[in-house]
This record gives C-alpha cells, sequence and structure tokens, in this order.
C-alpha cells in the first residue's frame, strides 16, 4: 500500500538529514521531490499545491531552522500535514433510535459495493447490531445471488426480489422488512453505475428520497486514483454524501484517492478495504494511515487486531510455554491461525515501524501456511508435540503424507527448533521479547515500548564497542 510514495518521501528524507541545517533552499528543493512524488501518485494538483505551501511554511519556522536535527522534524510537520490533509477522523456510524438505521451504498460499476455491503454488515454484527441487507442492484446480473452468498456466509439476513425492477419498490419493503424482523440496521446495496449516467443517477436519488437514509456513503475503488475523486464529487452533488468507503486499498501503490478525497469533496473517509476476506474493512484513522505512508509502521492498528484474537491468559499460559520449551508444532499452528484471521503475516509486518517499504520480493503467503499446515498435519499427536523424536523415517513418511519433500519438512523442524531455543533464551534472559509479545497481546502498549528502548540501548552499547575498536586499530 502506497509503496511508490513511501519510497520517494523517504529518499527525499535522507537527502534533508544529511543537511546540518534547514535553509529556505533545501525546504524548497525537498518540497519540490514531494511535489512530484504526490503528482506521480495521482494526488489532485490543487491539493499538492496547498500541501506544499503549507509543509514549506511550517517547515521555516524558527523552532525547525534552530533544531538540531531538523530532518526528523521534517518528518513530524509532513506527518501533521497529511494528517489533516485526510482527516479530521470521522469514522462513527450516526445510528437512530428506534431503528431502523438505513445506509445507503452508492458507487461506480465495480467498485466493489457489494462485498463492501457484507463487510459492514459483518462488522456491525460483530459490534452487537442485527443489520440486514437490501439487494437493490437489479442491473447487474447475478448481483442478488451474490448478496446472498455472502449474506448465508456470515449469516445476515438479505431482502430480494426476483420479480421486478423498481429499486425504489425494494428498498422500500426492504425497510419495512428489517422492521417487522427486528433488525436495527439496513444496509442497501445499490446498483453500481457511472455518474454520468443520468437515468440511474435518477433511480438512486429516487431511492434516498423514498427510504430517508441516515447515511449515504459512496464506496470508491482507491486504484483509480483521481477518477475516484471525480466520482465521489459528482455523486456528492448528487445525493449529499456522508462519508466515503476506499475499496482495494491493499493494492493502490499511490494512493492519490486516499489523499484527495477529504480535500476534494469535504467527506470523510470513513471505512477502508485493505483485502478481499469478510473481516477485511478497517475504520480509516487519518493519523495511522500518514504513518504508514512516512514508512513509520502503525503498532496502534496491529495491537487492536492482536488484541481481537489474544487475551492475558492465553498470552500469560503461552509464554510460559515458551519459557520451558514445551512449545509444540499444535501450539505452533493455533498461532498461525490467528496470525491468518489478523490478516496474513505479511499484513502484520507491513504494520512495524521500518519494516513495511522493506518487504520487496518476500512471499509469505496463504499457500506458504498451508504447506507447513500439510506438513504438520501429517504427524501423530506425539510427533507433534516432540518435534526431536522425527527420525528419517519418520519423515518420510511426513513427506509422503503431505505431498512434499523430505528436505521440507527437515527444514520445517530445524527452523522450528531454533525458534523454540530463540525463545526459551529470551524467556529465561528476563522475557523481554515476550513481555513485549504478551504486551501487545493484552494491549499493554508500554511493554511494547520497553522492548524498543531496550533494543536502542542494545544497538548503542555495540556502537560504543566499535568505536573503542576503531580507535585502537587507529593506536596501532
Amino acid at each position: 500500500m502506497f509503496e511508490s510514495l513511501t519510497d520517494k518521501f523517504n529518499t527525499t528524507f535522507k537527502k534533508l538529514s544529511g543537511r546540518g541545517r534547514i535553509t529556505e533552499a533545501n525546504v524548497s528543493d525537498a518540497m519540490n521531490e514531494v511535489r512530484k512524488a504526490l503528482l506521480e501518485a495521482d494526488v489532485n494538483y490543487k491539493v499538492v499545491k496547498q500541501f506544499c505551501k503549507d509543509v514549506k511554511q511550517a517547515a521555516m519556522g524558527a523552532e525547525v531552522i534552530n533544531s538540531l536535527k531538523p530532518g526528523q522534524l521534517m518528518v513530524k510537520i509532513v506527518q501533521d500535514e497529511l494528517t489533516k490533509l485526510m482527516g479530521p477522523e470521522d469514522s462513527n456510524i450516526f445510528f437512530v433510535s428506534p431503528g431502523p438505521t438505513v445506509i445507503l451504498l452508492a458507487g461506480l460499476q465495480g467498485s466493489g459495493k457489494t462485498t463492501t455491503a457484507a463487510k459492514l454488515a459483518y462488522r456491525l454484527k460483530k459490534e452487537g447490531r442485527k443489520p440486514m441487507m437490501v439487494a437493490v442492484d437489479l442491473q447487474r446480473p447475478a448481483a442478488i445471488q451474490q448478496l446472498q452468498t455472502l449474506g448465508e456466509q456470515i449469516e445476515v439476513p438479505v431482502h430480494c426480489d426476483f420479480d421486478t425492477k423498481d429499486a425504489v419498490k425494494v428498498s422500500k419493503s426492504g425497510v419495512k422488512e428489517a422492521k417487522k424482523a427486528g433488525c436495527d440496521t439496513v444496509i442497501l446495496d445499490t446498483a453500481g453505475r457511472l455518474h454520468v449516467d443520468d437515468e440511474l443517477m435518477t433511480e438512486v436519488s429516487n431511492v434516498a428520497k423514498a427510504t430517508s437514509p441516515h447515511q449515504i456513503y459512496l464506496v470508491c475503488d482507491a486504484m483509480i486514483g483521481q477518477d475516484a475523486v471525480n466520482s465521489a464529487k459528482e455523486f456528492n452533488n448528487r445525493l449529499e454524501l456522508d462519508g466515503v468507503i476506499l475499496t482495494k486499498l491493499d493494492g493502490d501503490a499511490r494512493g492519490g484517492a486516499a489523499l484527495s478525497v477529504k480535500a476534494v469533496t469535504g467527506k470523510p473517509v470513513k471505512f477502508i478495504g485493505l483485502g478481499e476476506k469478510i473481516d477485511n474493512l478497517e475504520h480509516f484513522h487519518p493519523d495511522r494511515m500518514a504513518s504508514r505512508i512516512l514508512g513509520m509502521g502503525d503498532v496502534i492498528t496491529l495491537v487492536e487486531k492482536a488484541q481481537e484474537q489474544f487475551d492475558e491468559k492465553e498470552a500469560e499460559k503461552m509464554q510460559n510455554k515458551m519459557a520451558k520449551g514445551t512449545f509444540g508444532l499444535d501450539d505452533f499452528l493455533k498461532q498461525m491461525a490467528k496470525i491468518r484471521k489478523m490478516g496474513g503475516l505479511m499484513s502484520m509486518l507491513k504494520l512495524m515501524p521500518g519494516i513495511g517499504n522493506k518487504l520487496e520480493g518476500l512471499n509469505m503467503d496463504d499457500k506458504e501456511f498451508n504447506r507447513i499446515e500439510g506438513i504438520i498435519h501429517s504427524m501423530t499427536p506425539a510427533e507433534r508435540s516432540e518435534p526431536d523424536m522425527l527420525n528419517p523415517s519418520r519423515r518420510r513418511r511426513i513427506a509422503a503424507g503431505s505431498g512434499v519433500n523430505v528436505t521440507d519438512v527437515a527444514g520445517l523442524v530445524k527452523q522450528f527448533r531454533q525458534s523454540r531455543e530463540m525463545m526459551k533464551m529470551m524467556a529465561s534472559g528476563g522475557g523481554g521479547g515476550l513481555g513485549a509479545m504478551k504486551g501487545m497481546m493484552s494491549g499493554d502498549m508500554g511493554a511494547m515500548g520497553g522492548m524498543g528502548q531496550r533494543k536502542v540501548k542494545q544497538r548503542s552499547k555495540r556502537k560504543r564497542v566499535i568505536k573503542r575498536k576503531g580507535k585502537k586499530r587507529k593506536v596501532r
């Protein structure tokens, strides 16, 4: 996500960090690089112009000019301005009482409205609400069936009518049905349309008039950049939007839509879609997104994802197993399943500070996890508990059962042994890293901060040793 923009920002800041002090000249040079990067990312020209003006004005303040670390302050200024550009944060949905609260989803063809409707319904259900989806897309073949299939998958009722092409009629009957069923939220999945298609734009306007939705969200494909922003502007003129949902943001290497849509339309980004799975819909946080764009990670989101899957007791139990060296392959499978639910290992690594932009070429997808699972499931319970018992004949049997080479089985066992020893060593050395892991699972940011401080101290200690060795070499 935003890889090209992140790389260009980092290159610019590295150049600036090499300067002894900030001057108007080198700020102007840096802003020229930033301007090019944003325009290449398909950010709206007017937005780019104002953004660079605001950053330059803030950078020429006395605090920055007199600072001993001007490069770091420039990063902070750009981060603050990016947050302002995409904010303020407005991820709350306005619910009415008594219900149902009606949410209308509109957007271009192929923007992912139907999938987003299901993702939103799933999220609301997890938050304790009782949603119903209404199939108002009567234009696209199999759109109704798709929504029904998704509804069955997440166990959310779907109202539909195969006998009519009247979108207004289906919408009104859907709201009535939701009231009868005791549902407190109705999600209207309307047909995709071009903003220049007057007939279909009139249809969605009529649906809005007939159902008086409490929230109208435009679903935009982030990968189409400025076209998404322009369509948002036109839809807003016809519908008076309450917010935007950006889909396919995980596949957007540029970021033009995310950086432009709020500034151009004045409407907040409410949610972002970061994958195809039903739980890949997140609240949009401008400050966290600014950190991701600048390659600084997003630890808060990582902690929130971990908290959904782990609890403190479970983390403590796992820590004790690691400390005793009794952490087995069954435990590893459980942890792997939780990581997959959090979006996968690659998704988690991208949220770690300084790591996200260094993952190019690294492949740790679901296929690799499936291969590992196949190997472990081909073992007996005793073998999973104690992999040291895996002699050559057992490895051949496991390889045949999981459809892999014997070397793959041997490699997995070797890596697992090394990992288990490292976990045990960490625990016996005071539990620094494991304490941080437990802290992340239970939401303790202080524990994670402590881990970072220890790493900094260790690096500083190594630097002092290297420096002393360097002086000795010079004396010789």
